[in-house]
């Protein structure tokens, strides 16, 4: 079990997905497509012999049960609840400098661009400038500084969404491919081409609302960390 050490109280070294994907508990699932089963009738009709009983009747399919609880059993009340994203912190707005606490950049400063459908944020390092491309992140693992870009009249295009960063699904391959391919690395596939021009565009705008700001440039593409005696519940970012 991959256990996530905590870099603050309440925040982990590591996102819920990727503990989830360190534990490897998706690997146990099987699912299989069973047919869904024949809807019985609730009588079925039966012959009868006898002059005087009209030769068929309607015979429940399922007996009733002989015995019953002496105690009506409680029913558990249907949540009629739907979730809903997470309420935006009030410190995020669009062109805010956010410092990530977890994943595989952080440590890193990246502009926020919008929020979700999802409640995820949507952010760019930019890539061009300390090599965080567009992704999505938890407000809960980002910690929002005073320092902001002037976007403008910039609007992220609307294709970027919470479809857009799905996974492609890939066919499994057989056992005995697998078995031939032991101890070879897997060809690693390209990036697409539609989302390289996605982050040039994202990146042209906001690469030129940084380079308006003195030294901005800089301060993004420096990693934060902590020294021995700096407590971050101290500090004002």
């Amino acid at each position: 079990m991959a256990r996530s050490r905590q870099l603050a109280p309440g925040v982990g070294r590591f996102s819920r997905s990727q503990a989830a994907s360190r534990r490897g508990l998706y690997k146990g699932l099987k699912k299989s497509d069973k047919p869904a089963p024949a809807e019985t009738p609730a009588f079925k009709e039966v012959t009868v012999g006898g002059d005087k009983n009209s030769g068929t009747r309607l015979v429940p399919t399922s007996k009733a049960p002989r015995f019953y609880p002496a105690e009506d059993v409680r029913q558990p009340k249907k949540s009629r609840k739907s979730p809903k994203p997470a309420k935006l912190r009030p410190t995020i707005v669009p062109g805010t400098v956010l410092i990530l606490l977890a994943g595989r950049f952080r440590g890193k400063r990246v502009v926020f661009l919008k929020q979700l459908d999802s409640g995820l944020l949507l952010v760019t390092g930019p890539y061009k400038i300390n090599g965080v491309p567009l992704r999505r992140v938890n407000q809960a693992y980002v910690i929002a500084t005073s320092t902001k870009v002037d976007l403008g009249e910039f609007k992220v295009d609307v294709k970027i969404n919470d479809a857009y960063f799905a996974k492609p699904t890939t066919k499994s391959s057989s056992a005995e491919a697998e078995f031939f391919e032991e101890g070879k690395p897997k060809a690693k596939e390209a990036f697409p081409e539609a989302k390289s021009a996605d982050q040039k565009e994202v990146d042209k705008a906001v690469v030129a609302a940084v380079q308006k700001q003195e030294n901005l440039a800089k301060y993004l593409k420096a990693t934060f960390g902590l020294s021995k005696g700096q407590f971050p519940h101290q500090m004002v970012f």
